[in-house]
């Protein structure tokens, strides 16, 4: 009753119109105008509670913006914050004698139709977290973007992007950075593309890649060392006896049928008409591939420079050429 009679004071109602704060609010009832002001102060306080709990989060948990703990927490926290708004919006405007079918027909139809793609992506939101699709922190490619989601909202998410590898520089979303590192650019993808496109994850369940350096040599040099060279640079470099990569090879196994996959380096043959390609397989976490790469490309050119071997390529040599002969004209008879 005390509420009642201090929001009294502010609105008044005078032959069926409210006024507030002496101005008349026109085609607004006394009822409608309570129930106005308790949802103006209901959006308040829980969105004042909301960000009260987002600091204590964040003073708990502390850590990355990346943590998982932190994101689930704050996804949670928003799942909670949308749910008791809706509840208290529906429970101020609807009461037991309101008809509100026809109402709700009517609306549901409308977004049903003008709003189709954003009740996609709020429905992949859900999908998205109960799927364990990805989360903040996690490299994907999404919508033809690869990098690190940086932001996951309930309609969008945001990518860091990232360049693409030479070995996809053709495609369609191919980048000015030729490698798995940062462009710079942020890039928002609509959740909804879940739905219409896959989602590579990098980082999920196996937090690795196999990569693969392919060199050519011609077949007259001496072949095994090539290939003790390569092994070497792989095993120096490359993940090799790890617990956390047999770990989660063995997750991976346990959940999804997956035949048999080595994480020893190794080397494999290929015969061509112009050379021997020797191609070394290996394992290297998710992020830092290039600088791993990068180490040991410089110390294979390093070992095959002390071998003696040098790369094969696509040029022509012109190793002689036939003897030139000249012979004068011969006169013509003089008879």
């Amino acid at each position: 009753m005390s509420v009642l009679a201090a929001t009294s004071d502010v609105v008044s109602t005078e032959d069926g119109a409210v006024r507030f704060l002496d101005v008349t609010l026109v085609g607004v009832s006394a009822t409608t105008g309570v129930k106005l002001l308790f949802t103006l102060a209901l959006f308040a306080v829980v969105l004042l509670l909301r960000a009260g709990a987002l600091l204590v989060l964040r003073r708990v948990l502390g850590g990355e913006v990346a943590d998982p703990r932190r994101f689930w927490a704050r996804q949670g926290l928003q799942v909670l914050t949308a749910v008791v708004l809706v509840l208290g919006v529906v429970s101020i405007w609807v009461t037991p004698e309101t008809d509100v079918s026809t109402g709700v027909g009517l609306i549901s139809a409308g977004l049903a139709f003008a709003l189709q793609q954003v009740v996609l992506s709020l429905a992949a939101y859900f999908v998205i977290l109960r799927g364990q699709t990805f989360g903040v922190g996690d490299r994907i490619e999404m919508g033809g973007v690869r990098g690190d989601v940086v932001r996951l909202g309930f309609l969008r998410t945001t990518i860091m992007e990232m360049g693409t590898p030479p070995s996809v520089a053709g495609s369609d979303n191919a980048s000015w950075v030729h490698s798995r590192q940062y462009t710079g650019r942020l890039v928002t993808v609509s959740n909804g593309t879940i739905f219409e496109e896959p989602v590579a994850n990098y980082t999920r369940d196996f937090p690795f890649l196999w990569e693969e350096i392919a060199l050519p040599i011609p077949y007259t040099v001496d072949r095994r060392r090539a290939e003790d060279v390569l092994l070497r640079a792989a095993r120096d470099h490359a993940v090799v006896d790890d617990p956390e990569a047999e770990r989660a090879l063995a997750r991976m196994r346990s959940r999804y049928a997956m035949s048999d996959a080595s994480l020893d380096p190794a080397v494999f043959w290929r015969l061509t008409d112009n050379w021997l390609e020797l191609s070394v397989r290996f394992v290297v976490p998710h992020r830092g591939v290039r600088g791993v790469k990068d180490r040991m490309a410089r110390q294979i050119m390093a070992g095959l420079d002390e071998a003696g071997i040098g790369l094969a390529s696509a040029t022509y040599e012109i190793v002689g050429l036939p003897p030139l002969r000249q012979e004068a004209p011969v006169p013509p008879s003089a008879g």
